[in-house]
């Protein structure tokens, strides 16, 4: 039973918010692995910055039986190449930035390898993220689903939404198109990384 820190749920290149709440609450951060499986959150979709403003990335997941699918049991699917579509949206979306190139190698074996299971996968790409923008903290992995937790407990499982719009206070920050669309909020971490580079920690 957890009974302090910070409860945070498993993302795919999670928005600028998430790394801003781990910073805060690290080394008392616990990852939920147990829950069953929203859909239509960060947990299989990231929003970067395109062109025309925000674009969302989606990893499929298998449909599941009708029975509720734990996080950590939910496969991804590969009927069609979503990897080859997010490698090139992050290309053309990030070509132009100042450090994209300075990180590419580590990103692209993320669109080539096929990895069963999206925790496994978020999982992954959240230890490169965190070590990219050198922060050092282990992470705690949940083991069976608790719906309340103690006051002591920040649970953040449904505090970030792909579907709410962000209000949370934010410093802007150099963004490739913002002269097209303004500066765009709470998007992937990777917008920031991309942009920033080894600045992106102080950001936070």
């Amino acid at each position: 039973m957890i009974e302090k820190g910070a409860l945070l749920p498993m993302f795919y290149l999670p928005p600028v918010e998430y790394f801003t709440q781990l910073n805060k609450y690290k080394p008392d951060v616990w990852i939920e692995r147990d829950e069953h499986f929203p859909k239509q959150t960060y947990r299989n979709r990231a929003n970067i910055y395109s062109p025309d403003g925000q674009l969302a990335l989606v990893v499929p997941v298998v449909k599941g039986s009708k029975v509720h699918t734990p996080t950590k049991d939910v496969k991804i699917s590969y009927d069609f190449n979503w990897q080859r579509m997010h490698w090139m949206s992050l290309q053309a979306c990030y070509r132009r930035s100042a450090y994209f190139e300075y990180y590419e190698a580590d990103f692209a074996p993320f669109y080539e390898q096929k990895t069963t299971h999206l925790f496994d996968y978020n999982q992954q790409l959240l230890e490169l993220l965190l070590r990219l923008l050198k922060i050092k903290t282990t992470l705690n992995y949940t083991n069976e689903y608790q719906a309340r937790y103690p006051e002591s407990v920040v649970d953040l499982r449904h505090a970030m939404s792909a579907k709410k719009d962000v209000t949370i206070e934010q410093k802007p920050y150099f963004q490739v198109f913002e002269e097209r669309n303004g500066f765009l909020k709470n998007l992937s971490i990777v917008d920031l990384l991309f942009n920033q580079g080894p600045q992106a920690v102080n950001y936070l």
